[in-house]
């Protein structure tokens, strides 16, 4: 049997080290009033995709790796409404030799604690073979710069 893992807590502000603003939109909201559960990790990965687009990690048409998520999750500490102006905090926890986890968080407008907080595995992967291959220099490069340390 799995153990439950420990109760995680909404994250702070600077512990990201990549921000897009964003706003939230009618269609984001569900019956409940409230930012639909699916629509957070929409917001996420537009995030992810600008860093990697502006850090030259990310060819749409070319013939590099694509990096593909392996794992992926979501904690809610609180509620986002239409209409918010909210944050994105992108940051990566981990690096190995064919993937990079990912940190996000959404924040509301001017709060320092996170709304909700999740994270991807993206693993790398040659785009015909669809086997992992090793983090090139631009990732590996992007990914330093990202990184987030505890210590």
């Amino acid at each position: 049997m799995t153990a439950v893992p420990a109760r995680a807590t909404a994250q702070h502000r600077q512990e990201y080290r990549r921000f897009f603003d964003m706003e939230t939109r009618w269609n984001d909201m569900d019956c409940y009033g409230h930012m639909n559960n699916v629509v957070y990790m929409e917001y996420f990965d537009s995030a992810l995709n600008r860093v990697l687009i502006e850090g030259g990690a990310l060819d749409l048409h070319g013939e590099g790796p694509i990096g593909v998520v392996a794992q992926s999750y979501t904690n809610y500490f609180s509620e986002v409404t239409y209409p918010d102006r909210v944050t994105v905090g992108v940051r990566v926890d981990r690096i190995g030799n064919t993937s990079l986890s990912w940190g996000f968080a959404l924040f509301r407008e001017n709060e320092d604690h996170a709304a909700a907080q999740g994270s991807y595995v993206h693993v790398y992967v040659d785009r015909t073979t669809r086997r992992p291959v090793a983090l090139g220099p631009q990732h590996r490069a992007l990914a330093e710069r990202l990184l987030f340390s505890k210590n």
